[in-house]
């Protein structure tokens, strides 16, 4: 299998080297545009985002863009340890109170001043079910919202919630302006962030200016582009000519070696916590059997996958959570690949290939995807791995907002996708819950099991962190007996940039918070 795929795999790796060397020869050049902007950082990305109001995007696309045009209370930092934004400082007087205290004079790009009618407004907004938040499982225990005057806020809790500050990263929106636009603030947001967004050509580009008036001082920068250039090669080039100059997780690993030697570019690798999976439908009368959920999973070659296509540059995924989390579990079951195992599985569940018949199948599956060269790759390895159990598997991929559409609502029989940014285990909840499914969470695949419901509750309820560890131990290894997710691999972060460009700092999430910081050296 391991011969087989890396043959594949350097057939495509020299295709795409030739299909850059050809375009190259149409007129691209490897120095930079001279129309490039000193104060001007342009940044390529490979998918247009779906939503641009905080509480309601879910995907990594929009993330990047609400990371720069809003602020929580709480922020992570650069280790993903929660530190002070909007709010100055909080105490907690008891497992069920906390109370924030607002920084003074904090403006929102409209000129307006934050207050905790803002605070209050954003959050009871996600908790208001005709608002059809996708976070709002996450505030299912708050009781009550206080505000105490203008720059303090009062939150009580029904029983205590151990994950309750983490979810204060929230971006704040004005009660003013979210309110009277309703379902259009998605398409022209408003937040007191380090820049200010100016425009959004869908499938194309995002445009934001440098807000003066940030509470931490203006940016150095004075505009930010967002490109958006869904082909690994393309984006590439515009990198290589400089007018992009910086590039996280969206080059292709072969691709990286050709980046190294640049002498424009440098390359940044981290470790990250981007959780890679494969998801389930079990409304499915195929899937929702076990038996076939194991044979998928014992029938991937992760290793080949890993060498081949991610470059080594992920590690085979456990469970959701990486190694080194506090909560990670060891003992969780770890499906090596064993086809042998895989076909017994599904002969046993009643799926048996017929002895005569060399063109028959055990059944069809459809699979979906995004059109993100890797994960186009990813799919076609699986698909031919999987059709050595004798599945037939079907690829339908799509773009972006379509394809998480899909997902989102359900429209799919098996798809794989990531989580970007894992620290918090709660996420479990959000994910597994039987009180998730969508809107109300992203219990995308509609798995129920009631003892895990019941763990996740304890575990969101428990303050004592050694307790909680046993919890979401019990929960990591249940979730691998089952199988609702195939755990596949936790990718490293990779930050390709122009030379010049200077005060970048990854996250563990790839996120983008430190473009506040970035400058452009001469």
């Amino acid at each position: 299998m391991s011969a087989n795929l890396g043959v594949y795999y350097i057939m495509k790796k020299y295709y795409l080297i030739f299909t850059l060397i050809f375009i190259a020869s149409l007129g691209y050049s490897c120095t930079p545009s001279p129309q490039a902007e000193r104060n001007h950082l342009i940044v390529g990305i490979a998918a247009n985002p779906t939503n641009l109001d905080p509480r309601r995007a879910t995907d990594a696309a929009s993330a990047r863009v609400t990371q720069i045009v809003f602020n929580g209370l709480l922020r992570k930092d650069s280790q993903s340890k929660l530190a002070p934004d909007l709010a100055e400082r909080w105490e907690q007087p008891d497992d069920k109170t906390y109370i924030f205290h607002l920084r003074h004079n904090v403006k929102f790009h409209d000129g307006s001043t934050l207050t905790a009618r803002d605070v209050k407004y954003t959050f009871a907004s996600i908790m208001d079910e005709a608002y059809k938040s996708p976070r709002r499982s996450s505030f299912k225990e708050v009781d009550s919202i206080d505000i105490i005057d203008d720059y303090t806020i009062k939150f009580t809790l029904k029983k205590p919630f151990a994950p309750f500050l983490i979810n204060m990263t929230m971006g704040i929106v004005p009660e003013h302006t979210a309110e009277s636009q309703k379902d259009k603030f998605s398409y022209n947001p408003c937040g007191t962030g380090p820049f200010r967004f100016i425009s959004w050509q869908a499938d194309e580009r995002l445009q934001f200016t440098a807000f003066a008036d940030y509470y931490e001082g203006a940016p150095k920068l004075k505009k930010i582009t967002y490109k958006i250039i869904p082909e690994d090669s393309l984006r590439l080039l515009e990198l290589e000519k400089g007018s992009i100059h910086l590039i996280q997780n969206s080059i292709p690993p072969d691709l990286l070696p050709r980046c190294r030697q640049n002498p424009n570019l440098k390359v940044i690798t981290s470790a990250g916590t981007t959780f890679a999976y494969a998801g389930f439908n079990f409304t499915d009368p195929i899937l929702r059997i076990k038996k076939v959920r194991l044979a998928l999973a014992l029938a991937i070659d992760r290793q080949s996958i890993i060498k081949h296509i991610l470059g080594n540059l992920a590690a085979p995924a456990r469970s959701l959570l990486p190694k080194g989390h506090w909560a990670y579990e060891p003992e969780a079951i770890d499906y090596e690949y064993n086809l042998k195992k895989a076909r017994r599985l599904l002969d046993e569940a009643g799926f048996r290939l017929p002895d005569t018949d060399t063109e028959a199948y055990r059944f069809k599956l459809t699979y979906k995807t995004s059109q993100n060269e890797q994960s186009r790759r990813v799919a076609e390895v699986l698909q031919r791995q999987w059709q050595k159990l004798g599945i037939k598997v079907e690829i339908k991929s799509h773009e972006w907002g379509t394809f998480f559409s899909d997902i989102n609502s359900g429209n799919f029989q098996l798809y794989t996708l990531q989580w970007v940014g894992v620290t918090e285990p709660d996420i479990y909840y959000y994910i597994f819950h039987s009180s998730s499914m969508s809107p109300a969470g992203a219990n995308r695949g509609k798995y129920i099991n009631p003892k895990l419901d019941a763990l996740l509750e304890q575990g969101r309820n428990t303050l004592d962190t050694e307790k909680r560890k046993a919890i979401y131990s019990k929960v990591q290894r249940m979730l691998s007996e089952e199988l609702p997710y195939i755990n596949l691999w936790h990718l490293m972060n990779v930050v390709v940039m122009r030379k010049n460009v200077a005060g970048f700092t990854p996250y563990p999430g790839g996120d983008f918070t430190s473009l506040k910081d970035v400058y452009i050296a001469d």
